[in-house]
């Protein structure tokens, strides 16, 4: 009886460790931490890739319900989010001005064509904007009508050609 037990813990010490992936920081990509990078932001879309399958019908965007909600400063999120050169995570609530106080976002003039009511944003200091030729690196809080109850925390790479796009619109001089 005791000799399959022996052969067991035998073969268990023998198996080789598996090496647990460490889970990746979600909340801490919407935060800029890293600065966004085509690299990081690839690596945390195939994280995400194997927790969830995405939903793609709303936001113009993959959104990924993680199998547990995550938690950071007081505020919750589920669901990941890609779009374009974003990354970010839905917050659980409207609570797009309580993000903005705690991590010092300013409020942002322009409503991206309608699609937020409430946003705020705040560039990355210069030295962490790795593509500065090519663009702004900003952590950003919006809620709107898409994102019914949520609001959304990410870390985003706006070109220079699409920055100057929306302050053309936004002024009238188009």
């Amino acid at each position: 009886m005791l000799r399959p037990l022996c052969v067991l813990a035998a073969l268990i010490a023998t198996m080789p460790a598996m090496a647990a992936e460490p889970a990746p920081d979600f909340f801490g990509a919407a935060l800029c931490q890293p600065p966004y990078a085509m690299d990081s932001a690839t690596a945390l879309y195939e994280a995400a890739e194997k927790l969830a399958k995405p939903d793609t019908s709303g936001l113009g965007a993959a959104v990924y319900h993680l199998p547990r909600p995550i938690e950071r400063d007081g505020f919750v999120a589920q669901d990941v989010v890609f779009a374009g050169t974003a990354v970010g995570v839905l917050l659980q609530g409207e609570v797009a001005a309580q993000a903005a106080k705690r991590y010092g976002l300013a409020p942002e003039t322009s409503r991206l064509f309608g699609a937020s009511t409430l946003g705020f944003a705040r560039p990355l200091p210069d030295d962490q904007q790795a593509m500065k030729e090519m663009g702004l690196i900003s952590i950003v809080a919006r809620q709107g009508p898409a994102m019914e109850g949520k609001t959304l925390l990410a870390c985003e790479f706006v070109s220079s050609e699409d920055r100057q796009a929306l302050e053309t619109y936004d002024t009238g001089d188009h």
